[in-house]
């Protein structure tokens, strides 16, 4: 019996963890998804597909709260400091995994007012990403 076994509570609560674990860590609150993935995956390996997209959903849901939450604000400042975002649009979404800056992308994305599908679209394609890469180091 290994040390990882004894975590395992079953199939369905490792899944279950993996999508709370991505949606908090796309948020402003501190999170580390991508060890929750590996250890779903170590123990589970044929849940591969499975985990890589509840790990996204869950991830780019809470991405997507973070814009949400950022266009409700209201828009009085200058944009001049969130220039290159305007500038280059949705498709900087693809760095919204990335610690610290993705959360803040997220959050300019929403502020701007950019247009959600296109925001969606690109976060959960950078999320998927990174969780492939991931995925593919664990197994």
């Amino acid at each position: 019996m290994s040390f990882l076994s004894l975590l395992d509570p079953g199939p369905d609560a490792g899944l279950a963890a993996l999508f709370a674990s991505s949606f908090l860590a796309a948020t402003l609150l501190p999170g580390g998804s991508e060890f929750v993935l590996a250890g779903v995956l170590a123990l589970r390996p044929e849940q591969l597909v499975a985990a890589l997209g509840l790990a996204t959903l869950g991830n780019t849901l809470g991405g997507m709260s973070t814009w949400g939450l950022a266009r409700l604000l209201p828009q009085k400042a200058d944009t001049t400091r969130l220039a290159w975002v305007q500038r280059h649009g949705a498709p900087v979404l693809l760095l919204s995994w990335a610690p610290v800056v993705g959360d803040a992308l997220c959050a300019a994305a929403g502020w701007l007012r950019l247009p959600w599908l296109p925001c969606l679209l690109w976060m959960a394609a950078g999320k998927f990403a990174r969780y492939a890469l991931v995925a593919a180091t664990v197994l």
